[in-house]
């Protein structure tokens, strides 16, 4: 494994820190928390997080990849590429396209010579019904075309599907679908063991067994989350509106990373 002295990040709300701690004004998440721990050592090292949420896999080939491509270097940088999640979410979702797209995509970045990571995504959903199955389905799909993509290319594959305790929902923000800050800390650690850096030991570790709760209190949860994110995810959608529509990326050239670990301490 090579010694990185630049990270580029790209991607949707996964990779932009949703719904991390806030540090500087932006979602943390687990691309930064993988920056903190190349800076250690490396003054030098630089960082970039292009990704935005809500972008679809076209966007984020068509904006995102010329940008990451001005500023690789080779071997030496690192280029993760985790999107196509919204894509398979979305109601007229076609898998040969974007198995296509996501292809085409992970292959632009390979060809650069950066050392490329790539993910699949946990397909167990909570909670049971149609709904779970549909996603379960449309996801191991997925997860089978990145499968192939990465043993194509030769690039590093994280596999989420041997970390299926992630799929806790106490690992989820309130809106049930980004990773809170305990989440992003795991999702680092996992990758960082990947890449033969420093982890935590403990981040497979899962939570202790939850505690009951009342079928009323149930009710209560999931009627705030109907209200304060399905509902308003659904008239976006119905509306052709994302939630990433107007927003800059968190770092669109580098970032000499050392400046701002130092303030996270």
């Amino acid at each position: 494994m090579p010694i990185f002295h630049r990270y580029i990040a790209l991607g949707d709300s996964m990779t932009e820190g949703m719904c991390d701690e806030i540090v500087g004004g932006n979602y943390r998440g687990w691309a930064d928390r993988i920056a903190d721990e190349f800076a250690i050592d490396n003054p030098h090292f630089t960082y970039l997080n292009l990704a935005i949420r809500g972008k679809l896999l076209g966007q984020v080939i068509d904006d995102q990849i010329p940008i990451a491509k001005k500023f690789i270097e080779g071997p030496q940088t690192l280029v993760s590429f985790h999107a196509g999640a919204n894509d398979v979410l979305r109601p007229n979702y076609r898998p040969e396209v974007t198995f296509d797209l996501y292809r085409k995509g992970a292959t632009e970045l390979a060809q650069t010579g950066a050392t490329l990571v790539l993910f699949t995504v946990i397909e167990k959903a909570t909670g049971k019904g149609k709904t779970a199955e549909l996603w379960e389905t449309r996801f191991k799909d997925f997860n089978n075309n990145v499968r192939k993509v990465a043993s194509d290319l030769g690039a590093i594959l994280i596999e989420w599907n041997e970390a299926m305790f992630l799929s806790d929902r106490r690992f989820l923000a309130p809106d049930r679908l980004h990773l809170n800050a305990e989440g992003h800390h795991r999702v680092a650690q996992g990758v960082l063991e990947k890449l033969n850096m420093s982890f935590d030991s403990q981040w497979k570790m899962p939570l202790p067994p939850a505690r009951d709760t009342s079928k009323i209190a149930d009710l209560i949860d999931d009627a705030k989350w109907l209200y304060s994110f399905a509902l308003p995810w659904v008239w976006r959608r119905v509306r052709g509106k994302s939630s990433g529509d107007g927003r800059e990326s968190k770092h669109y050239e580098p970032v000499k990373w050392s400046d701002f670990r130092s303030f996270r301490q």
